[in-house]
């Protein structure tokens, strides 16, 4: 087989970086078009890590400190947000780098190698997270971090090294990328590890495997240097915690749907054709781990927003790397090497749309008129780099209810199917939905608390499944809160207020806030001020 050129594979994957981490910077900030509630949580939580805050330790989330820390990074270092979040990819794809070369030049004929590497050079810069929606959006950006790491990781797992084995370079990469994994979101780790040793068992590699494990050890011990042993203790919490709550309980379709609806059988189908002909080939142990895989890409896929099949790439990629050298036919009389390069092909072909759109994002960034869009966090300074169009910012709609005393829609309402809002304090509460303008509304509220001295140095636990109103004036934030709600009161106990959104987000999610909170011994509430948009309770504990 043809070999990659080391120096040239190795230009390419800078010149990558290059081309589309410099589009990306030369607009003067990011410029997001949707996902603004994603991005305000962002926002939070590395806001939260420049205080010196930990995740879990200090709040609440299921995503590792590896997703934050890097754009934490950069702002401690005096970057804005905008920036400090470019230049977090950016590092993400020098860092991985090498070992996106290593398992080019060491395992991948010359075409595969140069495609392999813009995938994942791709997954690492990209500012939109995939499908075929063309907007920019940093939202879900730890998804395709994770999945950068995933293919090094599967990659030099996998597929059998061209020349000699190099275990301990081999090892310390997959233990490196495996750590990662478990520290940016332990999906991955949890769906990707088992087929990942499986495939070094069945290749027999003890002492790559060996040494993964020992790197992997290693970082377990710096990380519990800096933050501790409680710190694993509460990143399982926290994974417990979401795995159980009923707020999110998926992130879009089911499971089933995800393999079998009409939308993704293809993909499953030439999955499932180019493993099972992988094993016709009489590779049997590779085949395996193949079919090993499986399960993790559908899982993965089912547990993230969207729902896309981000893996497809890096399967064909496995397929057309170790199809068979001759001409094989199985009982059948296939050809099996044909058979699994128009799986491979199709795969791609499948994959196309979202590798494209997130391709093309540091390109559709330099295009747009930047005079339609505004600091998402609607100050100056620094921070006034990472952006939102006008329209998405200030235009607050939601969704209500047209049901109205004299309306004539009363009686639609028998069969209509609405969820329960709630009552507060004995008072119904209206059907509203806030669809629309979340940094204007939040800005709002912020600054009328600011100017009722509502605010100042005080914490609010906002019933909502969003709670960025410290971001936009003197609030602070809440101890062990959590910046995007699962369940449960996270911080409720360093509150001094409830904010009531009369427009939540989630008014199901409102409710049982209001509902938890009531339920508690030795908490009342009291009504301090109310306006169109919310009401503001004081927190009387006995």
């Amino acid at each position: 087989m043809s070999r990659p050129n080391p120096v040239v594979l190795f230009g390419f994957l800078v010149s990558i970086i290059v081309v589309l981490g410099g589009l990306t910077v030369l607009k003067g900030g990011l410029f997001v078009a949707k996902h603004e509630a994603d991005t305000l949580h962002l926002v939070q939580i590395v806001f939260r890590m420049n205080m010196g805050q930990w995740p879990h330790l200090d709040f609440m989330t299921p995503l590792g400190a590896l997703s934050y820390a890097p754009i934490a990074l950069f702002t401690w270092l005096g970057a804005g947000i905008g920036h400090a979040i470019l230049y977090a990819q950016i590092a993400v794809a020098v860092v991985l780098l090498p070992a996106v070369w290593w398992a080019g030049v060491s395992r991948l004929p010359r075409g595969l190698a140069y495609l392999f590497g813009a995938l994942v050079m791709v997954l690492c810069v990209a500012i939109a997270f995939g499908t075929e929606g063309q907007t920019i959006s940093i939202s879900m950006h730890y998804n395709r971090w994770a999945w950068a790491f995933s293919f090094v990781a599967i990659a030099l797992a996998v597929v059998p090294p061209v020349d000699r084995e190099r275990p301990l370079v081999d090892g310390v990469i997959i233990g490196l990328c495996l750590a990662a994994l478990a520290l940016i979101k332990a999906t991955y780790f949890i769906s990707f590890a088992p087929a990942i040793a499986l495939a070094l068992a069945f290749r027999k590699d003890w002492a790559a495997m060996g040494w993964a494990l020992f790197v992997g050890a290693g970082v377990i011990v710096i990380v519990t240097l800096f933050a501790g042993i409680g710190f694993w203790f509460a990143y399982v919490q926290d994974l417990i915690t979401v795995s159980q709550s009923q707020v999110r309980p998926k992130p879009g379709m089911s499971l089933g749907r995800v393999i079998l609806s009409s939308a993704y059988l293809g993909a499953t189908a030439m999955a499932i054709l180019g493993t099972v002909l992988y094993r016709q080939s009489k590779e049997d142990a590779a085949g395996y781990v193949l079919m090993a895989l499986l399960p993790g890409f559908f899982y993965v896929t089912y547990q993230n927003y969207g729902n896309d099949p981000q893996w497809l790439p890096l399967l064909a990629v496995l397929l057309l790397a170790m199809r068979p050298k001759q001409v094989r036919y199985n009982r059948w009389g296939w050809d099996i090497r044909k058979g699994m390069e128009i799986a491979a092909i199709a795969m791609f072909a499948m994959a196309a749309p979202s590798y494209i759109n997130m391709g093309t994002s540091p390109i559709r960034q330099v295009t747009f008129n930047a005079g339609d869009y505004e600091p998402i966090l609607m100050t100056d300074g620094k921070n006034s780099d990472l952006q939102l169009p006008h329209v998405r910012a200030r235009r607050v709609d939601g969704w209500m209810t047209l049901v109205k005393e004299g309306s004539g829609l009363e009686p639609m309402e028998e069969g209509a199917n609405r969820a329960d809002v709630g009552s507060l304090l004995g008072e119904p509460l209206p059907y509203c939905r806030l669809k629309l303008g979340l940094p204007g509304w939040v800005k709002t509220v912020a600054d009328d608390l600011d100017r009722a001295g509502l605010a100042d140095g005080r914490r609010v636990f906002a019933a909502d499944i969003f709670s960025s109103y410290w971001l936009y004036g003197s609030l602070k934030p809440l101890i062990n809160g959590a910046p995007w709600y699962y369940g449960g009161l996270p911080g409720f106990d360093s509150a001094d207020y409830v904010l009531v959104p009369l427009c939540p987000a989630s008014p199901e999610e409102r409710k049982q806030i209001l509902d938890d909170i009531m339920a508690l011994e030795g908490v009342a509430l009291k009504e301090v001020r109310r306006t169109p948009l919310y009401v503001l309770l004081d927190i009387e504990r006995k």
